[in-house]
């Protein structure tokens, strides 16, 4: 009961204090994190473990979960794009070019996921649900975002093509269509490639009783529709899609800052936005708010749960991977315009061919880890 009583105190002083310096629109931003962390944890919505168990064992669940997130969430989106505006506040997909950073850094962040344990999303809920080997990962997460930011400039000049949104291209009807076609074959696919391996793959009964809505596990399509409304939420209330590693780019830097390194000489920082973001406090930033909102829900969930239990014994190997882990997760995020929140899911939501590159680097990138994992004693 502890855990839960601080969490939900800390949640509270949060929120209140959000709503009182910085209004109602930030307070809620926290609450929708808060909610993120509460799906994450109890669906145990991860993308690390989903393609892992899909590329070693073709287990397909955890993939198929996230075409369902992504196709409801689309089907949401496209409309608020099209319109330009969520009752009169404006708003914007996540869209990018084309760019060899983003095969670098997806593939890079991918092998980053099986080696620190988590993607974006995952390592903040772990941490939340009291992971001390995450918080090695986070920590070096951060790091990595920052050596990432440092370098931003110089992949800014790597080939690249120009962006391309399907809604602009093909508008709403158009970029729907093909879309939800392209998440159905992946959902089709993912299955036969199950069925070839496994013979049919049981249909289940996926529900969940009553009482299991507050302590856990939730069926995997709760997790998926729960983050669809997350991201629904999100772009309604900032006016752009969800993200999360961003926020570890500014909070190291913040740190470097007052280590006495003038991080405002990058280019990184000198754009208006993060510019405002370094200059003003993390209760100021969207994506930081949201992301504490995530861990205090874990905290919460995993509270609830009764699974709130660190483990203190981590093999020197398994630290070694999370550091490894971590720098990759950072480093690759920074690259290549996001991670699997903001480049992956956000990206694809907003019908962004750079969204389904961003992808299919990040999955190569995991192929190639769960070879590796052997080696740092993490198993297959």
């Amino acid at each position: 009961m502890r855990i839960i009583a601080l969490a939900g105190t800390a949640s509270l002083v949060l929120v209140l204090y959000l709503a009182a310096e910085y209004g109602w629109r930030q307070a809620a931003l926290a609450l929708v994190g808060l909610a993120a962390g509460v799906a994450l944890y109890h669906a145990a919505f991860g993308f690390t473990a989903a393609w892992r168990q899909m590329i070693t064992e073709r287990r397909s669940a955890g993939l198929r979960a996230q075409m369902i997130m992504l196709a409801v969430t689309v089907c949401l989106f496209m409309p608020m794009l099209a319109a330009g505006e969520v009752f009169g506040t404006p708003v914007r997909g996540a869209v990018a070019p084309l760019s060899l950073s983003i095969v670098a850094g997806a593939f890079l962040f991918g092998v980053g996921m099986q080696l620190g344990g988590g993607c974006a999303s995952g390592t903040l809920f772990t941490v939340g649900g009291g992971s001390l080997r995450m918080i090695i990962t986070l920590a070096a997460f951060i790091a990595g975002s920052v050596i990432g930011a440092a370098h931003w400039d110089s992949w800014q000049a790597a080939p690249a093509l120009a962006r391309v949104s399907l809604l602009e291209e093909l508008g709403m009807p158009g970029a729907l269509v093909v879309s939800l076609g392209v998440f159905a074959l992946i959902w089709y696919g993912a299955r036969s490639l199950e069925r070839q391996r496994h013979g049919p793959a049981g249909a289940g009964a996926d529900t969940a009783s009553p009482a299991d809505w507050l302590r856990g596990p939730w069926p995997l399509i709760a997790g998926a529709l729960g983050l669809a409304a997350v991201n629904v939420a999100t772009l309604a209330l900032a006016g752009r899609p969800w993200g999360v590693t961003s926020g570890f780019a500014l909070w190291g830097s913040k740190m470097a800052v007052t280590a006495g390194v003038d991080v405002t000489a990058w280019p990184y920082w000198q754009r208006p936005g993060p510019a405002a973001a370094l200059e003003n406090s993390v209760f100021g930033d969207i994506t930081s708010v949201m992301n504490f909102g995530i861990v205090l829900g874990a905290m919460a969930a995993a509270g609830f749960a009764g699974r709130f239990a660190p483990t203190w014994r981590i093999p020197m190997r398994s630290v070694a991977a999370a550091v490894v882990g971590g720098l990759l997760l950072g480093y690759g995020a920074r690259i290549a315009y996001g991670c699997n929140i903001g480049a992956y899911f956000s990206g694809l939501a907003s019908a962004s061919l750079h969204g389904w590159l961003w992808f299919i680097a990040a999955y190569a990138g995991n192929a190639v880890a769960v070879r590796l994992r052997p080696v740092f004693g993490l198993g297959r």
